[in-house]
């Protein structure tokens, strides 16, 4: 029994470190032109207003937003005042990805990207999916790609912190499964 116990502590302990280490003090990159913006869908955090924030400063003239938010629901219904077509000095395509996840995110980037002859974008999530996603792109987007991490601060306890951690290594794993 005592194995047992001694084995579940080293494992949280290597749990919480590295995560903290990989996910929780990820690494962003510089901030420099770019062809477009891709904000990635998530939680009404600020990176929406982030993303476009920084296309207006003139980092990007195109920004591409996830709206992978059912009708009806209210992050559907915060992203309309971004994707009706409201003037904010930049471009603002939305987009449903498909699938509904980082990976149809980066494949719908790498098709316009494609279709617009882009070669660099800069892509915006929370701090601790930025290796994760980071990852994705790499697999199915060509050009370089800027992770940036939407500037915000993240109010976990442990408990949030480990399921974190585990759901996103699960998500790498899922990653180096599905490919692009």
């Amino acid at each position: 029994m005592l194995s047992v116990v001694v084995v579940v502590v080293v494992a949280l302990v290597v749990l919480n470190v590295t995560g903290y280490f990989l996910f929780t003090r990820a690494h962003e990159d510089p901030l420099s032109h770019a062809d477009a913006i891709v904000v990635l869908g998530g939680e009404q955090d600020g990176r929406v207003q982030y993303g476009v924030q920084l296309a207006q400063q003139g980092y990007a003239s195109t920004v591409l937003l996830s709206n992978p938010y059912p009708s009806g629901t209210p992050g559907e219904d915060f992203m309309q005042h971004y994707c009706n077509g409201e003037d904010l000095g930049v471009r603002i395509i939305c987009f449903a990805p498909d699938p509904s996840t980082t990976r149809g995110e980066a494949m719908f980037t790498r098709d316009m990207a494609r279709k617009y002859g882009w070669h660099h974008v800069i892509a915006i999530s929370w701090r601790f999916h930025l290796p994760r996603a980071r990852y994705i792109f790499h697999q199915c987007f060509s050009g370089q790609t800027t992770m940036r991490a939407v500037p915000r601060t993240y109010d976990y306890g442990v408990g949030m912190w480990q399921y974190t951690y585990v759901y996103q290594t699960v998500g790498f794993v899922k990653a180096a499964i599905l490919g692009c």
